[in-house]
């Protein structure tokens, strides 16, 4: 079964960092698609400009819709995981699964130089969805028991993820989202 996904996101790279270099990390998702380069990552969307590596700025902008089927978060996930170690900072692809029936599901790839940056990005997030979702009903004080909450969770993770040796590069977040493409 084909599914559309929309792939969205921006990862800016560090001096020195190829097109090259850039295109074999994401060797997994082009071997997926069955092309040779991500210049022919060409998106369903007419107005989506696909796959596309700025060599001057040091930025791949990824704004891709494309059919695909059950392997395709792994291979993004993998070139997401070599790319990473590459990066200037940390940054979030998020893929948005349009399905038959209507729903649309949305998941986050946290993309970054190191499993430190990747968690304080996944912290960060957090944070601010939760600030967002409890500003609506809540005062401040409220709002900062709370966020006090979830960085203490985060802290424990780490420490947990530290003892058991189980930090990945990438990790993501899925949820449920109504469709929206940017």
């Amino acid at each position: 079964m084909r599914t559309e996904v929309h792939v969205h996101g921006n990862l800016r790279f560090l001096k020195g960092v190829t097109a090259a270099q850039v295109e074999s990390g994401l060797r997994p998702w082009l071997t997926y698609l069955d092309i040779d380069s991500f210049e022919e990552a060409r998106s369903l969307e007419q107005e989506e400009p696909g796959i596309t590596f700025d060599t001057t700025a040091r930025e791949l902008t990824i704004c891709w819709t494309g059919e695909v089927g059950r392997n395709f978060h792994r291979c993004v996930e993998d070139s997401m995981q070599t790319l990473g170690p590459l990066t200037d900072g940390t940054t979030v692809i998020e893929l948005t699964y349009f399905h038959d029936d209507g729903q649309d599901e949305s998941q986050l790839i946290f993309v970054g130089p190191s499993r430190e940056a990747i968690h304080e990005a996944q912290r960060t997030r957090m944070v601010e969805d939760v600030q967002y979702l409890l500003g609506r009903h809540f005062g401040k004080e409220a709002i900062e028991r709370v966020t006090s909450v979830v960085n203490e969770l985060f802290d424990q993770d780490w420490a947990d993820r530290e003892k058991l040796g189980e930090l990945q590069l990438s990790e993501h977040l899925p949820h449920a989202r109504h469709k929206h493409l940017h």
